[in-house]
């Protein structure tokens, strides 16, 4: 007869082993293309639009009733691009709301009150249309995975041994569970205006570890994805404000703010550092400079990163002196290399979190303000920026 210390280890075991779920891997897309008038692919459910510039697909996964842990993975290559483009992964959950998808493919026109400034469509939301909410902001390196095979000769520096052959992200997003559980819309939309473009592969993963169950309040969004939507350089003109309603009170607020700034020349706003103001029911409740000083990191994802050089300084020690002479050297500098506003070609973007306690029922104001740069011919300043609630009710 097996001792009772021993039955009750094997009962808990037992329990364990039921209790104990391997995770839901939910593949959305598997090498879908993105481009600009070049191959759509082999995918009849996934739906292009933009010319090929963005592909959405309508999934449907389980509804966890206690909730549940979230990762959304995304793997991307370059299928000819060179460049280095913005991205970004959304979600759009609600079809009774007007969103990018319905108007786009309505051919219809936004309505008023998701304006900017009467120029800027799309950017808010509406009493009847929603901004999409972004599951991951990305930033395409240059020409990883096709130009990986040293198509691109003299490039690659000593201290990389081999171009990496794709660019994989993994993001935490159980705050958006709501969003990507049951029946919605998620896709990928790439800046890429070549016809060779870039493919993608897309994973949810579901961990059905019981979770606590939130709202999500989409906002903002100036996200250029579709036609009749401007390059958003609306914060060189004047501060974005929203002002929106709660129906309830709700507790344990926050507020999911994802900004990088764009434009390519060196006085760009990609290149300098800008603060970003972020004000809450008129009190300042973020106020930082979004920077990225690590790009050099991210040179092994880069084969096609414009390189040039400059004149530095290195020390060394003469080996009749034994002593440390200094002597001129060129430095190749990779473009990948340099900081950028909270970006690196190759890197997502996190979403800054600020905790705002608990809300009352009623009106409450959100105003952004970056003291940016305007559009100015082929200067095309602009930030990017994405903004959500997320609550208990």
């Amino acid at each position: 007869m097996k001792s009772i210390p021993l039955l009750l280890t094997l009962f808990f075991a037992a329990i364990v082993s039921v209790n104990a779920q391997e995770p839901i891997r939910h593949t959305v897309f598997k090498k879908q293309p993105i481009n600009f008038g070049g191959q759509k692919g082999t995918d009849s459910e996934a739906v292009s639009l933009m010319s090929g510039r963005l592909a959405y697909k309508k999934v449907t996964v389980p509804t966890f009733r206690k909730g549940t842990d979230v990762k959304v993975k995304l793997t991307v290559r370059s299928n000819g691009d060179r460049w280095d483009k913005s991205g970004s992964c959304f979600v759009v959950s609600d079809p009774k709301k007007l969103s990018i998808l319905s108007i786009t493919e309505k051919e219809t026109k936004f309505p008023k009150d998701s304006y900017v400034d009467d120029k800027y469509a799309g950017f808010v939301a509406g009493e009847n249309y929603n901004p999409t909410v972004e599951l991951m902001r990305f930033m395409t390196p240059f020409g990883v995975g096709f130009y990986s095979d040293n198509k691109v000769k003299n490039r690659r520096p000593v201290y990389i041994p081999t171009w990496e052959k794709q660019v994989v992200w993994e993001h935490d997003i159980t705050d958006l569970e709501s969003l990507v559980t049951g029946t919605f819309y998620v896709g990928v939309w790439i800046d890429s205006w070549t016809a060779e473009g870039y493919d993608f592969d897309l994973e949810l993963i579901y961990s059905n570890r019981k979770q606590q169950k939130v709202t999500v309040l989409p906002l903002v969004n100036t996200i250029p994805y579709v036609g009749g939507q401007q390059i958003p350089d609306n914060f060189a003109h004047k501060d974005l404000e929203k002002i929106f309603n709660l129906k309830k009170n709700v507790k344990n607020v926050k507020l999911h703010y994802i900004t990088t700034g764009h434009g390519g020349h060196s006085g760009g706003d990609e290149f300098i550092k800008l603060k970003n103001s972020v004000y809450f029911d008129n009190k300042l409740v973020l106020d930082t400079i979004p920077w990225r000083d690590d790009c050099a990191s991210f040179r092994r994802f880069n084969p096609t990163s414009g390189v040039w050089v400059r004149k530095d300084s290195a020390s060394y020690i003469n080996s009749k002196t034994n002593k440390y002479e200094i002597k001129e050297i060129e430095e190749r500098i990779a473009s990948s290399d340099l900081s950028r506003s909270n970006w690196c070609p190759g890197s997502s973007v996190e979403p800054m979190v600020v905790k705002l306690s608990d809300l009352k029922a009623g009106s409450h104001a959100l105003k952004i303000k970056i003291p940016a740069t305007p559009v100015d011919g082929d200067k095309l300043n602009h930030w990017l920026v994405s903004a959500y609630l997320t609550y208990e009710e």
